[in-house]
């Protein structure tokens, strides 16, 4: 798009630009649509347990359902590999693309906050978005995985239901990236999400490109100051070269407390 004539009043200016970013309005139909496609997106990748693995079927004829798209496209592609694939041989895939990688973990405030004390400030952002929109994660996991955001954009709407999938692009280019580079299929299902974002702008390409080089902010301190840590249980951020999603510690009774 060429630059907006200088001899137009700077209100004008602003309000045309403002025209300009903001998305075309959505009919039911396309709404509904888009909430689909988020939600099969956080189905896809969840770990590829007998429950999922014995639903490949059906996402798959939900996914050759959908109205033709660059991100049914995608889908389409990921779910014919799906369909196609070992349970086991999944399993292992799915481990080592998510788990074992730092760079395509799906816990979005790691990309942006690393190991600082901001990340355990965002989650307890995040969680209390959640609880303003009346949704519940119910603490099963971090606020900030993947496909619990998708299932919140699905759930809540494209307006403030993906402002968390918006402020963490960056990060979604990064596993896209990495997903890319190791020829997961894993990769289509990151494309059909980020189509349905607002395209890059070259200040996220060369923020992706630091991250890649440099990797997120790291000041070794994990989010032990932080008390709300607890409520999304305990576990180790990234260690150099990989990077291990939280666990939660079994629960210890007060008579088994050596203190």
């Amino acid at each position: 798009m060429s630059p907006l004539p200088s001899t137009i009043p700077a209100l004008v200016r602003t309000r045309v630009r403002a025209a300009v970013r903001r998305p075309a309005r959505l009919t039911p139909e396309e709404t509904e649509t888009r909430a689909l496609l988020l939600r099969l997106c956080s189905l896809l990748l969840q770990y590829p347990d007998a429950e999922l693995v014995a639903a490949r079927g059906e996402m798959g004829a939900a996914v050759e359902a959908l109205p033709l798209s660059p991100a049914a496209e995608h889908l389409t592609a990921f779910t014919g590999w799906l369909v196609g694939e070992e349970g086991e041989a999944l399993e292992r895939h799915y481990v080592e693309m998510f788990d074992l990688r730092r760079r395509s973990g799906l816990y979005l405030t790691y990309y942006l906050h690393g190991d600082t004390r901001r990340r355990g400030m965002a989650l307890l952002t995040l969680n209390q978005s959640f609880r303003a929109a009346g949704w519940d994660t119910d603490g099963g996991e971090l606020p900030d995985h993947l496909p619990v955001v998708l299932e919140f954009a699905a759930l809540a709407g494209p307006r403030g239901g993906e402002a968390p999938l918006r402020r963490h692009r960056r990060g979604l280019e990064l596993i896209h990236r990495s997903l890319s580079d190791a020829g997961s299929p894993y990769r289509h299902v990151l494309a059909a999400l980020l189509t349905l974002l607002p395209p890059p702008t070259e200040a996220d390409r060369a923020a992706v490109d630091r991250l890649v080089a440099e990797g997120p902010p790291n000041e070794e301190v994990g989010l032990d100051p932080y008390g709300a840590y607890t409520a999304y249980g305990n576990g180790e951020f990234a260690p150099p070269d990989a990077f291990v999603p939280p666990t939660t510690p079994a629960p210890t009774s007060r008579e088994e407390d050596p203190r």
